[in-house]
């Protein structure tokens, strides 16, 4: 089980290309990180994984089924999706935030129950989070409100979730606590999808790694294989050296060298 993209393409309908032609696939058990500059199309690239964009040509499965025909309820069982901004609009409590995940398994005129509510509480301990319980979205922090946001998808039972630049908000502990967020998250049996502008990230948990560049993806494959001196420097435009970290077998990306 897992989601695949075959071809995909998008054009703006005044003929303007974000991206053509990529192809990948990945499964429930893998970490997939896309590294690119800003405004290359990454965000673009996974509203378009999740149907909230239409592809120009190519097509977008999971499970082997066209994403189309999912409904949006079969979908959101399915797929997670947490954007790059979250701009809070009423001061919900955090727990009635998280509790939302869990919209997708009730039915049309069902409440959150006991059960549902227990999910969300364990999703925020899961993250370290349940002491925002309480608090109202809207006065928690910027890099709070992404955590809260992972716990919400989380509450969905999700196969895949698919995150754009999660850590964008986060201060230098909290990126290091949202790796391992990540590799527990491997460990539950859900595939994750993310965009990242940290090499390192990639290095620290990702399975495989893309570049993407110029409208497509110019380098796919494992983490070792595609951060390279080379390709580092091409893509960013500063000097870049390729590191091993204490002798551990661990690389980190440091740039201005």
């Amino acid at each position: 089980m897992g989601i695949r993209a075959e071809n995909l393409s998008f054009y703006y309908k005044n003929g303007k290309e974000i991206f053509h032609d990529i192809s990948f696939e990945v499964s429930t058990s893998d970490v997939f990180c896309i590294l690119g500059p800003n405004g290359v199309g990454k965000s673009t690239l996974l509203k378009c994984l999740i149907h909230h964009l239409i592809p120009t040509a190519g097509q977008v499965y999971f499970d082997n089924r066209l994403i189309q025909s999912y409904s949006a309820k079969g979908l959101s069982r399915n797929i997670a999706y947490i954007p790059q901004i979250h701009v809070p609009t009423f001061p919900f409590p955090v727990i009635d935030v998280v509790t939302m995940g869990r919209t997708s398994h009730l039915g049309y005129f069902a409440s959150p129950g006991e059960n549902d509510k227990n999910i969300a509480i364990e999703n925020l301990k899961f993250l370290g989070v349940e002491h925002l319980a309480n608090k109202p979205y809207t006065e928690i922090s910027g890099g709070e409100r992404q955590l809260i946001m992972i716990a919400a998808a989380l509450t969905q039972e999700p196969k895949i979730m698919i995150l754009d630049e999660p850590t964008s908000h986060l201060d230098f502990g909290n990126q290091y606590r949202f790796l391992q967020i990540v590799k527990s998250i491997k460990k539950k049996g859900v595939g994750v999808i993310m965009t990242s502008h940290y090499p390192d990230h990639a290095f620290d948990v990702a399975d495989f790694t893309a570049i993407m560049q110029r409208g497509a993806f110019s380098h796919i494959g494992k983490p070792k294989d595609v951060i390279t001196q080379a390709n580092m420097e091409e893509l960013y435009r500063i000097p870049v050296k390729i590191i091993d970290v204490l002798g551990i077998k661990k690389k980190s990306c440091v740039a201005g060298i």
